[in-house]
């Protein structure tokens, strides 16, 4: 499959190092504006948008996450980045893993917010690839979105949860079930010996999706990484504890 030319933007000051933020998918760019106004005071923020997520163009088909690497590598070449972090949330972080992998020399430092190595088989993504395909994002919108927030942050924050429905409601069908297809059943623990980019894993506490144990195994299967646990919060950590996240990051990222 060619690659795709990625929605892109960039925050922060020009001539500072730079980080490279990795939503995951059903989520565009915005996942980020919590962490953005720490970030940007010393970091150069370059943000994407997936394959069909924001302006970025969808092909019909499966994916696979060699394809969507390619996408960020040929990115990064346009760009002229040789060297920069890499912050992914949720599924995300397999594509973090992959350039990082694929690229140990390009990654500095490695970050993920909710990560897993082994995506769990009875996570239902396949299925939930044929259902947008046949359904469209309304069809999976409830599975989907519910382990995103705990009952608490959403009945306080009704609007942060519709922006994110209405984020999601315009994503491409295309873009987001063949992004479903490439992490069904994913497996990259071989992949990780490859890693050579300190890591910090950030587990949420109450997340139904990937639980802290997936963190945990994550962490302690990488060369050289640091493990911690955000309570008060399920996948989407970064918004529903964005003051504890952007703690950690920035004594990651911004070292």
């Amino acid at each position: 499959m060619a690659v795709v030319p990625l929605h892109y933007r960039f925050d922060g000051p020009r001539h500072a190092p730079a980080v490279l933020l990795l939503a995951p998918p059903g989520v565009r760019w915005t996942l980020w504006e919590p962490q953005m106004p720490e970030l940007t005071r010393v970091l150069r923020v370059l943000r994407v948008n997936h394959r069909g997520h924001g302006s970025s163009p969808a092909p019909p088909g499966d994916y696979r996450l060699d394809d969507l690497g390619a996408d960020v590598l040929a990115l990064l070449d346009e760009c002229g980045l040789d060297r920069l972090s890499v912050v992914a949330a949720g599924l995300g972080g397999l594509l973090a893993t992959w350039i990082a992998a694929a690229r140990p020399e390009r990654v500095r430092r490695l970050a993920y917010l909710a990560g897993a190595a082994v995506v769990p088989r009875t996570q239902p993504w396949a299925a939930i690839a044929a259902r947008t395909r046949d359904s469209g994002m309304a069809g999976v919108a409830d599975d989907v979105m519910r382990p995103w927030f705990t009952p608490a942050f959403a009945e306080d924050r009704p609007d942060v949860v519709t922006r994110l429905a209405d984020d999601f409601a315009r994503i491409d069908p295309a873009g987001f079930s063949g992004w479903c297809a490439a992490v069904a059943g994913a497996d990259q623990r071989g992949l990780l010996d490859r890693v050579r980019a300190p890591a910090l894993v950030v587990a949420a506490a109450h997340d139904p999706l990937l639980p802290p144990g997936h963190g945990r195994r994550l962490a302690a299967a990488l060369p050289s990484a640091r493990f911690a646990s955000v309570t008060g919060a399920a996948h989407l950590v970064g918004i529903e504890r964005a003051d504890r996240v952007n703690e950690l990051l920035m004594a990651h990222v911004a070292r």
